[in-house]
């Protein structure tokens, strides 16, 4: 008999941080009703020239929009949303998200100029929705963010708890504090599973407050007499408040530098945060006061070659810029695999002079993640019958399986994108099959696939340079002198020399071939690409990326 089952299936978020893409579904197994937690980015390396964003296929779930509920947001960080406007015109269902976090989504869909107003759906803070068979309460938590949520998942086969990001912090500062009342009544309801964060998994103790943040970036700031430069996530609203809050205490004006910084400032106070604050100085302003009244939050807080702080240290903002004597402070943590370019960009500001804070010899910064102990108490107020960990890579989720066995949670699942889990019926959560989970890259606004012409063909460029021929072939049949142009090529080697072997190779080739004949032509471009590349390979070691065009007058 066909049974009614409740699946899980990652997409993206699953052995890497980022990315986070989650999919829900009940029914019987030819009648599954679906439902997307999340649809996030993470951000490309140089191994990917020229692309920006990558965010996970959505083609498995495309293959079942028809029975698709809608799109659930636990909250408005990028690799939790980032995704949305890229993705959404292919699937054009309902959003579901609390007020801040449906502000930016909009403000997304603007830039595309599309309108979701008949699409996204407001939910109130401890809002509940009903989605076909999806009864879904969204808790309040707290992270380094505004208004994120977990969501209670309520089944006909039982209750799931997906966390979202979160962490335990006494003093937010901004926003609500962890509902531990509703996650405590969510646990004597019985929990057959918790999806939860692992990104902080190693870390012992507690992950912080932002108050102790707040009041350690004060007495930094008081100590300084000269200008002050702080460049932290544009998110971080509660960072955001923190920094306001430091240079009225210090007597200082506040100055907003960088696109972001601006687009998160205005989302806050239009849903009514950030009230009673100093009014921010444009920066243009700002550079006529004097260096020690004035304080630069900023953008770029990871070395981003766009972020307003990468664009301060290397002389190009027209109106922001460092002296020496000037502070500046990273409140933030390096994300892995930005270590390089940020730390590039702080041996700039060192050779200019400028002191240099960050976490690595300051307290200026918290995560918005759960230390160990924090993960204790969810524990015990959820008290899960199985715990499925998700938003870290593989070594995180692998910990995080070793230690909810050592505090006695009685199931433990470790999976990866694209596992498909049955959590019912059975009697564990287990892998029964596999999804599609690959990724799509942003090159440009065009979405294309990792094994696109485009993407391979850059990767050569980036690596190996660029050779074009030129072949004119007269009516007679007979050719001119071929044009050859190099890009990316040892100068060096590029020399009177090289060019006439290559010359020579060409016209012996050629003879080989009926130049009148359009018929020989593809294969006649073929060998040229070939002997043309091996001639540059051993010259200078470099295979180039090679074009041969043929034009006839």
């Amino acid at each position: 008999m066909n049974k009614d089952e409740l699946i899980f299936c990652p997409l993206g978020g699953s052995g890497e941080i980022g990315a986070n893409m989650n999919l829900y579904a009940f029914g019987k197994e030819d009648n599954l009703k679906w439902l997307i937690v999340d649809m996030g980015v993470t951000f490309a390396d140089d191994s990917i020239p020229g692309v920006d964003l990558i965010y996970p296929d959505p083609s498995f779930i495309l293959d079942k929009k028809n029975d698709l509920l809608g799109i659930v947001l636990t909250h408005a960080h990028e690799d939790h949303i980032g995704a949305v406007a890229h993705i959404w015109p292919t699937l054009k269902c309902k959003i579901y998200a609390t007020p801040f976090t449906s502000v930016l989504i909009q403000e997304k869909f603007k830039e595309k100029k599309i309108d979701i107003s008949n699409y996204i759906k407001i939910v109130q803070l401890n809002g509940k929705i009903n989605l076909g068979p999806f009864e879904i309460d969204f808790i309040t938590l707290t992270h380094s963010i505004l208004e994120p949520n977990g969501l209670c998942i309520t089944t006909p086969a039982g209750v799931i708890l997906h966390t979202g990001d979160w962490k335990i912090d006494k003093k937010p500062l901004i926003g609500g504090d962890i509902d531990e009342k509703k996650l405590k009544q969510i646990g004597e309801k019985g929990v057959m599973a918790m999806i939860c964060d692992s990104t902080n998994i190693f870390n012992e103790g507690r992950a912080g407050s932002e108050s102790d943040v707040r009041d350690s970036l004060l007495r930094i700031m008081d100590n300084k007499n000269k200008k002050i430069i702080v460049t932290s996530f544009a998110s971080n609203v509660a960072r955001m408040e923190t920094i306001f809050y430091c240079a009225k205490k210090t007597g200082r004006n506040i100055c907003l530098v960088g696109r972001s910084m601006h687009r998160i400032y205005k989302a806050a106070r239009q849903c009514g945060y950030l009230q009673n604050l100093i009014e921010p100085v444009e920066p243009r302003d700002a550079k006529k006061i004097a260096r020690e009244k004035i304080i630069y939050l900023c953008t770029g807080s990871q070395g981003e070659p766009m972020g307003a702080m990468n664009r301060i240290v290397n002389g190009i903002h027209p109106d922001v810029f460092l002296e020496e004597g000037d502070s500046v402070i990273f409140s933030s943590k390096i994300i892995p695999g930005n270590e390089k370019k940020l730390y590039q960009l702080q041996n700039q500001i060192s050779k200019a002079n400028v002191e240099i804070i960050t976490e690595e010899n300051a307290f200026v910064h918290v995560s918005g993640h759960p230390n160990r102990d924090d993960l204790k108490d969810m524990y015990n107020w959820v008290k899960p019958k199985c715990i499925i960990p998700v938003h870290g890579e593989h070594r995180h989720m692998k910990e995080h399986v070793k230690f909810a066995k050592k505090m006695q949670i009685p199931q433990t699942l470790l999976i990866e994108n694209g596992d498909i889990i049955r959590i019912f019926p059975g009697i564990e959560p287990k892998v029964i099959d596999k999804a599609p989970s690959g990724r799509m890259y942003l090159d440009g606004n065009i979405q294309v696939a990792p094994d696109s012409q485009s993407i391979k063909e850059r990767k050569i460029l980036s690596l190996n340079g660029y050779l074009e021929v030129t072949l004119i072939v007269l009516n007679n049949g007979k050719i001119k002198k071929p044009v050859i142009s190099f890009k990316g090529i040892p100068e060096d080697e590029v020399n009177e020399t090289f060019l006439f072997d290559m010359e020579d190779e060409i016209f012996n080739i050629c003879r080989s071939f009926s130049l009148q004949s359009k018929n020989q032509e593809k294969n006649l471009i073929e060998t040229l690409k070939q002997n043309c590349r091996r001639i540059v390979k051993d010259r200078t070691g470099k295979k180039p990326f090679t074009n041969i065009n043929i034009a006839r007058i």
